[in-house]
């Protein structure tokens, strides 16, 4: 799955156009969880919304592209996507799917309108059907079907909902912060699940989205780091988290509890300054107001992407310190 060059906004009433999501470009592999993560208003969940294509106004896709094995879409604020990706091609666990269920509905009701949502030829037992077999392949009990929301538990539901958004065998599955509503065993249990629908082929990607980079350590192969609409880092989860290269990515892992042994007692350091406004972002790299390593080009000149497409960081900072390691090796 290739995105490429994804814009979005937001209309804001009579002012300027919040730029949620800024000239994006991102690859997800076949058998990969791709983990994105930021700060809350860094456009992970609107990046999210663009590639499970349910973005709607006053949220506006302003151009870029996504390919997902040979089929193309390129989006304009003119073309629709086609209802057949949805479901069958890309399919969305949302932020509060727990609350996705239908509380006056038992839960087979709620299988049958997706499905028949999808599919008008599939008749109800048919749905039903392909719902327990596919909760008995996943090792969860056939009476969550016969029952009302209220009667399953928090984690229970959540992991529900997640086998409904997949019974299409959708190739990607867009899971945004499924756990944030979740205690930690149950977290442990949806990322299990997970897991398996990927290793059963029910699902062949996964974009996780949370602000959790411990949560995204122990599931994602890849982590994008965003930042005011924008990557600023992409690379290998081990990379990541134990030696990020752009000051931002240091950041959020320092103000992060992480539970591991050998981390457990440094100190937690918060990031000085707010996100910026998106309606009139600053110039050149948007976390030169916060950054303690910004040099004068930071506020005036966008940072270049140093490494690799699949392995970079949008740094100056970066750049100076590359620069100077080619330049030692060519000494020596």
């Amino acid at each position: 799955m290739r995105i490429k060059n994804i814009k979005a906004v937001y209309a804001a009433g009579p002012g300027p156009m919040v730029k949620a999501v800024d000239d994006v470009s991102l690859n997800i592999r076949k058998g990969e969880v791709l983990g994105i993560a930021g700060e809350s208003g860094c456009g992970k969940s609107t990046l999210a919304a663009v590639i499970a294509l349910t973005a709607r106004p006053p949220l506006y896709v302003k151009g870029g592209s996504m390919e997902l094995d040979g089929d193309v879409i390129q989006f304009t604020e003119q073309v629709t996507p086609s209802a057949d990706w949805h479901g069958k091609l890309v399919a969305l666990l949302p932020q509060r799917a727990l609350n996705s269920l239908n509380p006056t509905a038992r839960v087979r009701d709620f299988v049958v309108d997706v499905m028949r949502a999808h599919d008008p030829t599939i008749q109800p037992q048919e749905a039903i059907e392909a719902a327990r077999v596919r909760l008995k392949h996943l090792s969860l009990p056939p009476r969550v079907l016969d029952s009302y929301p209220h009667q399953l538990s928090g984690g229970m539901r959540q992991r529900t909902v997640a086998v409904i958004s997949t019974l299409l065998d959708p190739k990607v599955l867009i899971a945004d912060e499924p756990t944030s509503a979740l205690d930690v065993s149950s977290q442990k249990q949806l990322i299990e699940l997970l897991k398996l629908l990927l290793e059963y082929e029910f699902i062949t990607r996964v974009a996780f989205i949370t602000h959790d980079l411990p949560m995204l350590s122990n599931i994602a192969d890849r982590i994008a780091v965003m930042y005011a609409g924008k990557l600023v880092e992409v690379g290998d989860t081990e990379q990541i988290v134990s030696a990020p290269r752009h000051p931002y990515t240091h950041a959020l892992i320092t103000s992060t509890l992480d539970p591991e042994p050998e981390i457990r007692h440094h100190r937690l350091e918060g990031i000085q300054g707010a996100p910026p406004d998106l309606r009139y972002p600053p110039p050149g790299c948007s976390f030169h107001p916060r950054c303690p390593l910004a040099m004068d080009i930071c506020s005036r000149e966008a940072p270049p992407k140093i490494g690799t497409e699949d392995h970079f960081a949008a740094c100056w900072w970066v750049a100076q310190q590359t620069k100077g390691e080619t330049e030692k090796g060519a000494v020596r």
